[in-house]
């Protein structure tokens, strides 16, 4: 019954059905079979309907859609260039900084591909950088900031894995810190490989007047950051408070005083933001409902004592596992993989010793590679049709940014301290 079942859902993940329909279908079909009355696939979704934190995701990815709506990309590309592009390589390194707050603010990487890297590609081929590198850079820097604060991914796993309520206890500010070095140290390392891979490119002058502009033209956009890092840090709001602090600025910011989202674009603005999450909210209702019945069938732990038979140390553990995400990555978004994914992944890991915010890290990092790894990276995608590039081209093009990026998950997966280092 159980094979048949299994057989059965990939055969209708295959033909297309939506993935919460699929999913949902799993927890009914184990819950028949263990004769338990299926009321309870009810109660799931509506306890994680019911989470307080969960508010927070409507929130934060509004306030993205409002912005992606706006001209920020092209004032954060500005400041950018401004502060960082008299340096080598310095209009890469301003493309690699500005796409990650970009993805971080709107929490989307396609938006990022769309927005920023319709103004960076023509920049860096008019600099002279060829275009397989101009071409390799726009399409991973998409995903650099799903684990930059406020990371609705991040957001998501913190809600997963506190519904499991196994191994050590922690806070979503607690993960938003876990990934900031991790981040870095990717910027670093692309940052890095570019000025020793792209040399003598003329470089822009460090000019105060220049700065001065950027800073005006974003002045209202550039308090964003404290607001949302005061707002969570200062322990005087909760997360969701947050997000509701953030949305009701970026609305003001962008409605009122820039004035470039119109009133009468705010309810296509709601619909599409809202259609997105509640995609998620509902496929997570769904995976938290299969999650009930793997608990109750004590799933998790005969996954481990069956891995744990073959698998007897954390480190091969951890490859096994980066193998898995990365394959996943390549065939789900980021919201779907987790929301599947972490429910059977987390107790095990925990009981090889790993903290959960360190696993939070190295699951959301593999599945940011996910994004361009072949064969069906969802940036790869994007890339192509919005530059009019064939997929070949693209996986060419982005294999020596993969590498530099996989050397850095080598290191946060292997050196917890990089994530964990506030504890």
């Amino acid at each position: 019954m159980i094979w048949f079942s299994l057989a059965l859902l990939v055969l209708l993940a295959l033909i297309g059905v939506p993935l919460f329909a699929v999913v949902l279908a799993g927890a009914m079909l184990g819950f028949i079979a263990a004769g338990v009355d299926l009321g309870v696939v009810a109660l799931e979704v509506y306890r994680i309907a019911d989470t307080p934190l969960l508010v927070a995701l409507p929130l934060f990815t509004f306030a993205g859609y409002v912005m992606t709506a706006s001209n920020s990309a092209q004032r954060l590309m500005a400041l950018a260039s401004a502060f960082f592009g008299w340096m080598p390589a310095g209009l890469a390194i301003v493309g690699f900084v500005a796409c990650a707050i970009f993805t971080a603010l709107t929490g989307a990487s396609g938006v990022t591909i769309v927005a920023i890297g319709a103004l960076l590609l023509p920049m860096l081929l008019k600099a002279g950088y060829s275009e397989r590198f101009s071409l390799g850079m726009v399409t991973t820097s998409g995903s650099l900031g799903v684990l930059i604060v406020p990371s609705v991914p991040l957001i998501l796993f913190g809600v997963i894995a506190q519904q499991i309520d196994v191994g050590a206890q922690f806070t979503i500010p607690q993960l938003f810190l876990a990934g900031a070095v991790p981040v870095l140290l990717m910027l670093v390392a692309l940052s890095a490989y570019t000025m020793w891979s792209q040399q003598g490119f003329e470089r822009t002058r460090f000019e105060a007047t220049t700065v001065k502009r950027a800073l005006w033209d974003a002045r209202y956009e550039l308090p964003l950051p404290f607001v949302i890092l005061g707002a969570i840090y200062s322990g005087y709001f909760a997360i969701s408070e947050a997000a509701a602090i953030t949305a009701l600025y970026v609305l003001v910011a962008e409605v009122l005083l820039y004035k470039e989202v119109k009133v009468r674009q705010l309810p296509s603005v709601v619909r599409e933001s809202m259609v997105m999450v509640g995609s998620i909210i509902l496929i997570l209702g769904a995976a938290l409902a299969l999650t009930n019945y793997f608990v109750d069938q004590q799933i998790p732990q005969q996954l481990f004592e069956f891995i744990h038979g073959t698998v007897d140390s954390p480190l091969m553990f951890l490859i096994l596992l980066n193998v898995l995400l990365l394959v996943l990555g390549a065939f789900l978004d980021v919201f779907s993989a987790t929301v599947i994914m972490v429910p059977l992944i987390l107790p095990i890991a925990v009981q090889y010793g790993i903290h959960p915010l360190h696993l939070g890290v190295i699951f959301i990092a593999n599945l940011q590679i996910g994004y361009f790894t072949p064969p069906i990276g969802m940036n790869l995608f994007i890339a192509s049709y919005r530059f009019e590039r064939s997929v070949i081209e693209l996986y060419r093009a982005c294999l020596p940014f993969m590498l530099v990026l996989l050397f850095v998950l080598l290191l946060v997966t292997y050196i917890p301290s990089l994530s964990l280092w506030f504890l």
